[in-house]
């Protein structure tokens, strides 16, 4: 298989529909696009390759161009970037990899965007009980080095039923868990740019066996699947 790789006129065309997003300009270079997706589609499917030899991946999305305006203060028509979503397999994994590719803003993220309702309580009781075990992975030096702090949304205070005094309510009132790793222009036109985002996914694999460990289980340590 051919090594797919980000090019320069691909940014520049992002860059050039932020300049221009109207749906007449759009039109007009709408086979262009289609060109530029399909070279987008081929390193996702590379990325998503290398991540079945170390994880398993159920599915694979590559977001539409076209934005949602309907509930948005912006109206303008079109995302000025490619993104993509790489699910990990349901039951016995949780969790998923993204991809965002944008002129001085392309990003990888992992994590648990939206946890189910049941998910979230079972993590947090999880952490009220003992958060030994996830402090050890987020706080190790090479595991920061890569992905820095976890971010995403929390609770101002403390969720229903849980102690706001708790030492560990610094995690439990998160509602997402989420880490986000960086890249510069040069860093995505580079020969080794997928190899870069498979380093930095295989390097979310020790949050991600402990989150599956912990979702899969009860709070006795009991398996929840076969």
């Amino acid at each position: 298989m051919l090594h797919s790789m980000i090019t320069k006129s691909t940014l520049d065309f992002l860059k050039k529909l932020e300049q221009n997003n109207n749906r007449e300009w759009f039109t007009e270079n709408k086979p262009e696009f289609k060109e530029h997706q399909t070279v987008v589609k081929g390193f996702a499917t590379q990325i998503m390759d290398n991540l079945n030899k170390h994880d398993e991946i159920e599915k694979m999305k590559l977001f539409r161009i076209y934005r949602d305006v309907r509930f948005s203060k912006d109206k303008t028509p079109y995302k000025a970037h490619f993104s993509i979503s790489f699910a990990r397999v349901g039951a016995k994994l949780r969790g998923g990899y993204y991809l965002q590719i944008k002129p001085g803003d392309s990003f990888v993220a992992t994590g648990f965007w939206a946890p189910e309702p049941a998910d979230l309580l079972r993590i947090r009781k999880e952490f009220e009980l003992d958060s030994t075990e996830i402090r050890e992975v987020i706080e190790d030096n090479n595991f920061k080095e890569i992905w820095g702090d976890i971010v995403g949304d929390s609770v101002k205070t403390s969720p229903k039923g849980f102690d706001k005094t708790d030492p560990n309510i610094d995690l439990i009132k998160r509602k997402q868990f989420i880490f986000v790793k960086k890249f510069t222009d040069k860093q995505v036109l580079s020969k080794n740019f997928s190899s870069d985002i498979d380093i930095a996914y295989q390097s979310i694999r020790p949050f991600f066996d402990l989150m599956s460990s912990i979702l899969t289980t009860n709070l006795n340590g009991e398996s929840l699947v076969d």
